[in-house]
């Protein structure tokens, strides 16, 4: 077998049907198919999971226990793998210490140059780090915020301390912490807060580790006096974990961040912000937008550091060239989308001088204007041009553009999927008459029979984070499309502004449902309820039986279907249930039926599958919403923790079809859906606004700008530069504005120019 290629023969990873292919090495093959057609099981739970169990058997087994663990796939054999980088849309995460300078390593390399030419010389490169005691502010260790207690929330000044004055856990009656105070000999305990002089209010409060000279006799005789916000600060401000995550709302109840008052939000000391290049210090450079960094940093010529000052022009140019210019290095990781996250990711292996890797993206237009994207797909590009093999799933049409080879998966989702149904270049796939083939060749058109507006919402002088005194009219009653790049602003005004003077507008996201591991979409949905009814009518038994987190739950795995196993210093392995065999259920609740089938396996129904086997109509209607909003092919038991972003927002967004003349916000709905699936997410938009819903859509998707009532596009570019209107109107209207991206790339959209 040829090495110029990765052969998988026999692939049958859920919904795989056994089934082999050939990716050519050293190009770039974009994997397409409508969402559950079988591209994640192909390309991440096979290829890449196999890839990264292989090289994970090379390390010693407690490096193996910290690394994420990969079961071997159900294949037969995968030929001419090589190491594989998985870059997907999973977010960064991260503690108040990570931030886009640290996580790329460009402020280590900022670091570096102002311990060369920095002036006055105040130390070496760690000096710099905010992450180093030498160089941190030591009023808030680097953190750049300190978190502050409210005095007014946490006492109740118009009661005593044996009546309850001190709110917060374990400082109330019969509370344990309370017992040093009311015990002290300090204290009158009767008397109301409001009646403590000055000195007794700062006793109460601040006074710490002082001897008590007149105590109760439950005193301990060794015990120093701890006022109360010292004692809250030792026992649950200071601590990562323990009692502060168990007392995390009470805390974020009666605490509050604010910028450090001593280093300005800066995190760094006095010493190390005296020092400056060019005028201006780290923190400062760090502050910058990344795009205006990068001009500061090429107006430095010191002969001393042209090479330090080289390779940051050069990492901050990537930054720039994959859209992230409005970005700043002082931004902390964990406030990043899944698609800054990935692109973050990339600007990684952009500098790497390894080759013959293999890159597997998940689809990186994510959350992209179409101006983004052919910046991204220079990149990716690029990468293979190193001599590297790049892999990609991916609905959109201007990144399948650059495939040399693409692997279409269908012919449907689910059960119906699985298959490959086409293998070739984008020429064969547009006349190969799958769906991704059709869609690609179907000639979109502007909607002209766009909906009147029945009244306006008016935001007026707008200001918050890039708009400054912004002024827009949001029609009501139609569906309205607000575009821009990422950065523009589009967040900002729908999401911060509009909450403002229309509180009552429901937004419909793509963060995680409330849930576990035991919550699934039958649960979630309310459905489940009904099925354990429908079990118990039909055979005359408790309905409590057939709830998998109560008495008819396996015992051995309490419901779960699998068992984890910790093997101390392995991996932690997780196996389908022995005793169940992944049922959930006891032989007993698996012995009663429903027309035929046990409970175990309507759970394992697709929605559509279920659609054919109900005929209850409270349960039907709920599954029709599903099945419009494109989650067909997930089945009824599939754990809400295993669904991405964009699937947790169809099944919301499937709730409030039965509603209407509401005002909803979808924060790009079109994420993880193919061209045909989109055609189905506009139909249910529609039948939304013609409920009498106001319907507003952050979205990049140009199908679905092609719909819009109302367009309002938002730029010219990201972070400073942006945050104006620079269109409001018909979308006919848009692609004559010469001022908008987006409008230029609708243009070349509809008119194939």
């Amino acid at each position: 077998m040829s090495d110029k290629y990765i052969q998988v023969l026999g692939a049958r990873e859920r919904n795989l049907k056994n089934i082999d292919v050939r990716i050519p090495k050293k190009e770039i093959t974009v994997f397409t198919g409508v969402s559950g057609s079988g591209k994640s099981s192909l390309v991440f739970a096979i290829i890449a999971a196999e890839s990264q169990r292989q090289l994970n058997e090379t390390y010693t087994s407690f490096i193996r226990h910290r690394m994420p663990h990969y079961g071997k796939p159900d294949v037969d054999t995968i030929e001419n793998l090589s190491v594989a980088f998985i870059i997907n849309q999973k977010r960064l995460g991260g503690n108040a210490r990570s931030t886009v300078g640290t996580i790329t390593d460009i402020y280590a390399v900022l670091r570096l140059l102002f311990s060369r030419i920095g002036q006055p010389f105040v130390g070496h490169a760690d000096v710099f780090s905010f992450n180093n005691p030498a160089g941190m502010c030591d009023h808030c260790e680097g953190l750049g915020k300190i978190e502050t207690i409210d005095i007014e929330k946490l006492l109740d000044k118009n009661k005593s301390l044996h009546e309850g004055a001190i709110r917060f856990p374990t400082f109330e009656p019969g509370g344990w912490r309370l017992t040093r105070y009311i015990h002290s000999g300090f204290f009158d305990n009767d008397k109301k807060i409001r009646d403590y002089s000055e000195n007794e209010l700062e006793q109460l409060l601040y006074t710490d580790g002082i001897k008590v000279k007149n105590p109760a006799p439950e005193w301990h005789k060794t015990s120093l006096y701890e006022g109360v916000i010292p004692r809250i600060e030792r026992s649950f401000l200071r601590k990562e974990e323990g009692e502060k995550v168990r007392y995390k709302k009470d805390l974020e109840r009666f605490v509050s961040k604010q910028n450090c008052p001593h280093c300005q939000g800066t995190r760094l000391n006095d010493k190390v912000r005296s020092c400056k290049v060019n005028g201006k210090t780290i923190a400062e450079c760090a502050a910058m937008q990344i795009s205006e960094l990068l001009t500061f940093i090429q107006s430095i010529h010191a002969p001393i550091a042209g090479t330090i000052v080289s390779e940051l022009a050069d990492r901050l140019q990537h930054m720039v060239s994959i859209g992230l210019g409005y970005l700043n290095l002082s931004r902390e990781t964990d406030t990043l989308s899944g698609g800054e996250s990935q692109r973050i990711k990339m600007v990684g292996q952009l500098g790497s001088s390894l080759t013959d890797l293999t890159y597997i993206f998940d689809e990186p237009s994510m959350g992209l204007h179409p101006h983004d994207i052919s910046k991204i797909n220079e990149l990716m590009k690029l990468l293979r041009d190193k001599g590297n093999t790049v892999l990609i799933v991916e609905h959109d049409p201007d990144m399948i553009q650059i495939a040399d080879h693409i692997i279409d998966m269908g012919p449907g989702a689910g059960t119906q999927g699985g298959e490959v149904v086409y293998q070739g270049n984008l020429a064969g796939l547009k006349t190969a008459g799958t769906l991704t083939g059709q869609y690609l060749s179907h000639r979109p058109k502007l909607k002209l029979d766009t909906r009147v507006p029945n009244s306006w919402i008016s935001i007026e002088n707008a200001t918050m984070n890039n708009l400054k005194n912004l002024s827009v009219d949001i029609p009501k009653g139609v569906l309205t499309v607000v575009t821009g790049v990422a950065g523009s602003g589009k967040s900002t005004l729908i999401n911060g502004v509009l909450p403002q003077l229309y509180p009552e507008m429901v937004l419909i996201d793509q963060k995680g449902l409330q849930g576990s591991k035991r919550s699934n979409i039958a649960t979630f949905t309310g459905i489940f309820d009904i099925i354990r009814k429908l079990f118990a009518k039909s055979n005359g038994v408790r309905e409590s039986l057939f709830s998998f987190n109560s008495q008819g739950a396996c015992p051995v795995c309490k419901g779960l279907g699998i068992t984890y196993t910790d093997l101390a210093f392995m991996d932690t392995i997780v196996t389908t249930c022995e005793e169940c065999h992944g049922n959930r259920y006891t032989e007993q609740v698996l012995a009663y039926r429903l027309r035929g089938k046990t409970i175990a396996d309507i759970l394992r129904l697709t929605v559509s599958e279920a659609l054919e086997f109900f005929q209850e109509e409270p349960i039907v209607s709920v599954l029709k919403r599903l099945s419009e909003v494109g989650i067909s092919y997930a089945s009824l038991g599939q754990p809400l923790n295993t669904l991405s972003g964009g699937e947790l927002q169809r099944i919301k967004l499937a709730s409030e079809l039965e509603y209407g003349g509401q005002m909803y916000v979808l924060d790009e709905p079109s994420t993880g859906l193919h061209m045909a699936d989109i055609e189905q997410l506009i139909d249910v938009m529609n039948r939304l606004v013609d409920q009498h819903a106001t319907l507003i859509v952050i979205e990049h998707n140009l199908d679905i700008i092609c719909q819009a009532d109302w367009m309002i596009d938002m730029g010219p570019y990201g972070g400073q530069n942006g945050g104006q209107v620079m269109f409001a109107g018909l979308p006919k209207d848009l692609v004559h504005c010469r001022e908008s991206l987006t409008g230029k790339y609708l243009k070349k959209y509809i008119y194939k120019i």
